[in-house]
Order: structure tokens, then C-alpha cells, then sequence
């Protein structure tokens, strides 16, 4: 009888006990809310089962251009009220939420720098882009040229093409291509060439990649995380930011065809 209840009370003691575990593991847990722009996409879809493995919290992506107007935008979704925790776009971008109050200031985290390359449809002859003449000129033998509406597409409209002063051959045969990947337009046959970030381009099937542009009309761009005015999830937030600038994540972000910064985490 006294064994019996013995082993009763250390059941019950041994079930509370779970219970309180589950129940802490329950409050600590969060749902991080991220959106991000395309550069760093396909790394973080692969770097978010990793960080998952190690924390109790779950990230939930969406995605968005770092710029413009389109509907699916980083900077229309916000101001349609759109609620996250953290946002991943072009530095520049972010800097200028930051400076607006939608991103907390001292939460900028540098986590990769992105080049732009160019690809063709897959079994298309691949022009020559290694030099600058050669690039002037594989572009104005294009027939059609396709370009993102971010950041790497800024940089070509409003200032490589006036650069190689081929800015109004460019304004009949290049287009801005909105809410989708410049890779796919490509694939499909409706561009001859396409100009996007090379982490971008080159998960996209159907296309061939040619190589990044020159270096001297390179653009490299900074991607970073910022936590936002959100203070929900303030902790989780900077636990996942501090996995995706660790030296963890770097096999994953190379793969996607970008550089690791490695920064000093500001808090």
C-alpha cells in the first residue's frame, strides 16, 4: 500500500514537472514574423529549418521588393499596416525606415553584400559581359532586356546605363519588371537578357547564369536585418538576427551566391 503510493506521488510529481517544462518551453517560444527582399530569399529559407533545430522559436517569411511601389513591396505592405518583427532588404532601404521609426534604431545588423549579374534563357548564346565595351555592347544587341524594380534595377536605370551613355537605346528595349523574379521573365522567352542580384538569378530554372557585370560598374549592396517598432518579440527577434550573421550560417549564404559580413552585433 505505502509502495503503491510511493510510486503514485512520484508519478504525479514526474507529470508536473513535464508539465512545467512544456509550459515554460510554451511562453518562451515565439512566432517571429519576417519579410524580406529577394537578394537574401533563398538563403534564408534555407537558413530558417537550421535555426529552428536549435530554438523553440518559429519564423514565419514573407517576402517583398526592398523599394517601390508595387503591392507586394516591403514599403507598401508597411504602410498598409502589414505587422512584422523583423525586416531583411537592401541597407539603404532600411536606413530609411529606421530614420521614419518603423525600424528601432541600433537594431541594423549587416548580414551580406550582394552583386548584380546577368543571365540567359537556358541553351541561348551567352554574349560577352567580362569588360565594360563588352557589356555596352551585349547590351544594346539585345532585343529585349529585363531588369529588377529594386535596388540592382535602380542602380542600372538611373545610373549604369546614362553611364555607359546608352540610356536612351536602353529606355526602347529594357523593362522594369515588378512582383516577379527577372530569371523567370527570362526563362519564359520574354526578355533576351536579364540584370538582377546574382543570389536572385540563380535558383531560377530555365536560365543560364553569365557572370557578375564588371567591376567597374559593380554595384555591391549591403543587405541587413533591422527589428522593427514591434516590441512584441524583441528577444526572438535578436536571437534569429544573431544566427543569420553567425558563422553557422555562412556555407548556406555562399551557396545562395552572396557574401557573408560577419558583423559585431550591436547589442
Amino acid at each position: 500500500m505505502r509502495e503503491s503510493m510511493l510510486i503514485r506521488l512520484i508519478k504525479n510529481a514526474l507529470l508536473a514537472f513535464t508539465a512545467s517544462l512544456l509550459f515554460s518551453a510554451s511562453v518562451l517560444a515565439a512566432d517571429i514574423q519576417v519579410i524580406t527582399s529577394g537578394a537574401f530569399a533563398e538563403a534564408l529559407k534555407a537558413l530558417v529549418p537550421e535555426y529552428e533545430k536549435q530554438s523553440p522559436n518559429k519564423v514565419i517569411i514573407s517576402y517583398g521588393s526592398s523599394m517601390g511601389t508595387a503591392p507586394d513591396s516591403i514599403p507598401s505592405r508597411l504602410s498598409r499596416g502589414e505587422k512584422f518583427d523583423v525586416l531583411i532588404l537592401a541597407s539603404p532601404a532600411l536606413d530609411g525606415f529606421i530614420q521614419s521609426g518603423s525600424v528601432q534604431q541600433g537594431t541594423r545588423v549587416d548580414l551580406v553584400a550582394s552583386v548584380i549579374g546577368a543571365a540567359v534563357k537556358t541553351g541561348a548564346p551567352k554574349p560577352d559581359i567580362s569588360s565594360v565595351p563588352a557589356l555596352k555592347q551585349a547590351l544594346l544587341n539585345a532585343k529585349s532586356v529585363a531588369y529588377s524594380a529594386s535596388a540592382s534595377g535602380t542602380y542600372l536605370s538611373t545610373e549604369l546605363f546614362p553611364k555607359l551613355g546608352i540610356a536612351e537605346q536602353m529606355s526602347k528595349t529594357a523593362k522594369k519588371i515588378y512582383s516577379e523574379r527577372v530569371g523567370t521573365v527570362v526563362a519564359r522567352g520574354d526578355a533576351e537578357l536579364g540584370f538582377q542580384q546574382v543570389s536572385e538569378l540563380i535558383p531560377i530554372p530555365g536560365i543560364d547564369f553569365i557572370g557578375e557585370i564588371p567591376p567597374e560598374v559593380q554595384q555591391t549592396v549591403l543587405f541587413s536585418a533591422g527589428i522593427t517598432s514591434n516590441d512584441a518579440n524583441i528577444k526572438a527577434s535578436r536571437d534569429l538576427i544573431a544566427f543569420l550573421a553567425s558563422p553557422k550560417a555562412v556555407p548556406t549564404i555562399q551557396k545562395a551566391g552572396l557574401k557573408p559580413v560577419l558583423p559585431v552585433l550591436p547589442w
